[in-house]
């Protein structure tokens, strides 16, 4: 029995591009799409986009989390094994976007035994994050946990894992929806970074967007009335040093001075779209300059707005030169989740 990607029982997650019914594409990572379910047979069919590395949706069946490698290009029908293991016959199956706009999927439906039944999903969770980032947001290399506090290893998208990035474990910490809005090498400014080069893209084009990287054709922009987060966590300013780290070399430069009014500028933006939100600025434990986080603090003091906050690690950009292992990841989440906790946040 097929279960197309319409049915009401499903339930969605994510900044998702639903222009053909049939056929909603997944490009952030965190996207999901979640279904319960009896009997003992689960496909997937599904249609891949790649733009670079080997490309995996992430499923967790039963608690039990397995990624399944996804064709360069065209459609497959992927099938995923069942355990008659549950009490009640009943499963739960999340789908899921491990990498960034690496590759887009477009997810065609499930199919699960005739005579079995598509059950009520549970009722979505009240408290909704959304989160602004770059590869440490994403969860890239997050699997790669032999190189804790290391350089990367040579790897080819395997390692990716948005349900190991600190952005999605401070989601279920809270009990939270998220929106992850990263894409590895991003920085704030189009012309910096390493995304899309040489003709690099910045946050400052892509966080509105739904469709971003050129590789897939025009841009497409995101409808924000489908989701309003209660707290926003921007996470930029880790690419910006590159080609050149400015901010380092003179912290009161005109490309310095112009980098702060424009991340001012992104703030007042995301307050324009969620004018109740708690927004809290970032950076992550890998390793970083310093000048970035004192530009940030500078920014968030200059907007004078009580619900913009610059929220520092204990460890922030002392961590690791290389992306974060699970557990660097868990360590952020761990205090990022508590400091919202203490916040006078209307859930």
């Amino acid at each position: 029995m097929l279960i197309t990607p319409e049915h009401e029982k499903l339930q969605y997650s994510g900044r998702i591009d639903w222009s053909d019914r049939n056929a909603p594409v997944f490009v952030f990572p965190c996207t999901s799409v979640g279904m319960w379910f009896t009997g003992d047979t689960l496909k997937v069919y599904v249609r891949n986009k790649k733009v670079y590395w080997d490309n995996y949706l992430g499923c967790i069946l039963d608690g039990e989390q397995t990624k399944l490698r996804l064709p360069d290009e065209g459609e497959a029908v992927i099938e995923i094994p069942v355990n008659q293991t549950t009490e009640d016959g009943s499963h739960e199956v999340l789908l899921f976007k491990r990498q960034d706009s690496c590759h887009e999927a477009a997810f065609l439906g499930f199919e699960i035994e005739d005579g079995a039944e598509i059950l009520d999903p549970p009722k979505r969770p009240r408290r909704r994050i959304e989160v602004y980032g770059d590869s440490v947001s994403a969860g890239e290399v997050s699997e790669a946990v032999d190189y804790v506090g290391k350089p990367d290893p040579e790897h080819n998208g395997q390692y990716s894992n948005s349900w190991y990035s600190y952005a999605w474990m401070t989601a279920r910490k809270l009990g939270a929806e998220i929106h992850d809005i990263a894409q590895g090498g991003i920085a704030l400014l189009d012309g910096t970074g390493w995304f899309n080069e040489p003709d690099y893209i910045g946050m400052e084009t892509a966080w509105n967007k739904i469709h971003y990287n050129p590789a897939f054709g025009p841009a497409a922009d995101w409808d924000f009335t489908q989701y309003t987060p209660q707290v926003v966590i921007v996470a930029i300013g880790q690419n910006d040093n590159h080609p050149e780290d400015y901010m380092k070399e003179d912290y009161n430069c005109p490309r310095s001075v112009r980098w702060r009014r424009e991340y001012g500028e992104l703030l007042k933006k995301i307050r324009g779209q969620y004018p109740d939100a708690w927004i809290l600025c970032i950076t992550t434990l890998l390793e970083h300059d310093p000048s970035w986080d004192r530009s940030i603090d500078e920014v968030c003091g200059r907007l004078q707005d009580e619900k913009i906050r610059h929220f520092m690690f204990r460890r922030n950009g002392r961590g690791t030169p290389g992306h974060l292992r699970i557990p660097e990841a868990e360590e952020m989440a761990e205090e990022l989740s508590a400091y919202i906790e203490e916040l006078d946040i209307q859930w």
